[in-house]
């Protein structure tokens, strides 16, 4: 299993452009995908479970992914909400 935590940087938080660019980045991926935020997970596979969550400008999500690529599919998620969010 991998973990690693993100602040949003983004000023909108995740809205739904990037919710659904990071729905599609994740289904790239064998691995389960899974961010946990204020008392909320959501499958990072599912757009409106990402979208639940809610997440605003300085939230700090955690990113937790298990699976067969799990190594590949941390670098490729980190390198988005970087890049993205």
């Amino acid at each position: 299993m991998k973990e690693f935590s993100y602040v949003i940087k983004d000023n909108v938080g995740i809205h739904a452009r990037p919710a659904g660019l990071l729905v599609k980045e994740a289904e790239k991926y064998k691995s389960n995908i899974t961010l946990f935020t204020k008392g909320k997970n959501a499958d990072a596979k599912k757009l409106f479970s990402v979208m639940s969550l809610s997440a605003k400008n300085g939230d700090e999500i955690k990113v937790s992914i298990f699976g067969a690529d799990e190594d590949v599919a941390e670098l490729g998620i980190r390198r988005f909400l970087e890049k993205n969010l």
